[in-house]
């Protein structure tokens, strides 16, 4: 049973009026629209909303995936653009739903984070037993895994990294109930005893309800709401936000 966070108070992630454009069909589409809105340190926050909201770009945006077109995004009261990348992606882990592996073993993917940055939490052994890859995986190719293996696989090798705050993307979405309870457990046993941010984008309004300290709720391109879980799904404010809960639009 997840327990309430106690946060200090300060900012982790700060979003200043930001917006993001993409081409589609010779015209410009912007997925994020003025965004503003803050996650204290210590938060655990849902992201939900409709498919093409520019959930998983507001993400992208917080460790340089993808670069702002407008506004500003703050990482511990630093713009993004003013941090040394390798220490921002250090700083900020970002796993998505189904992230590509890198040539060779498990083993090789896990001992990724020692190979770039000289320093790694945990053993490939470690992080095989925190996300329930089985250790005889270890030394298989990574190409050759199941889609719900490589979500584990995926995680994991976030999880390689020291990052304060973490930012997951659909990550239980290809694997079984029993495994994605088990990822939920995990990512919240780390977020107590490490005291980490998370901003975790979901489709399951079940695992939001069973997780979150806080709901943003996103739709074409604007947070439309933030409210505590609790007041969220008794009492959500927005009629888009009400008709996503009743199944209208996902």
């Amino acid at each position: 049973m997840k327990e309430t966070s106690m946060n200090s108070g300060t900012s982790a992630i700060s979003f200043t009026s930001v917006t993001k454009s993409y081409e589609q069909n010779g015209a410009s589409f912007e997925v994020l629209q003025g965004i503003t809105g803050e996650v204290k340190q210590g938060d655990f926050v849902m992201v939900l909303g409709p498919s093409g909201s520019g959930k998983s770009t507001l993400l992208s945006i917080c460790n340089l995936m993808k670069t702002p077109d407008e506004g500003e995004v703050y990482i511990h009261g630093k713009e993004v653009r003013d941090w040394n990348i390798s220490e921002l992606r250090r700083t900020v882990g970002l796993a998505f739903q189904s992230a590509p592996v890198i040539d060779g073993t498990v083993r090789d993917n896990l001992s990724l984070a020692e190979k770039l940055h000289q320093k790694q939490l945990y053993t490939p052994e470690e992080l095989a037993r925190l996300t329930g890859l089985s250790d005889e995986l270890l030394d298989r190719s990574a190409r050759d895994l199941s889609g719900g293996q490589r979500q584990k696989l995926s995680l994991a090798r976030t999880l390689s990294n020291p990052s304060s705050i973490l930012l997951l993307d659909e990550i239980t979405s290809a694997l079984d109930p029993v495994s994605a309870l088990e990822i939920e457990e995990l990512i919240i046993r780390l977020h107590q005893e490490k005291k980490l941010t998370v901003m975790w984008v979901t489709h399951n309004i079940e695992q939001a309800k069973r997780v979150a300290d806080t709901i943003w709720f996103m739709a074409d391109g604007r947070v439309l709401e933030t409210a505590e879980s609790g007041v969220f799904f008794t009492d959500p404010k927005h009629e888009a936000a009400r008709e996503f809960l009743k199944g209208g639009t996902r």
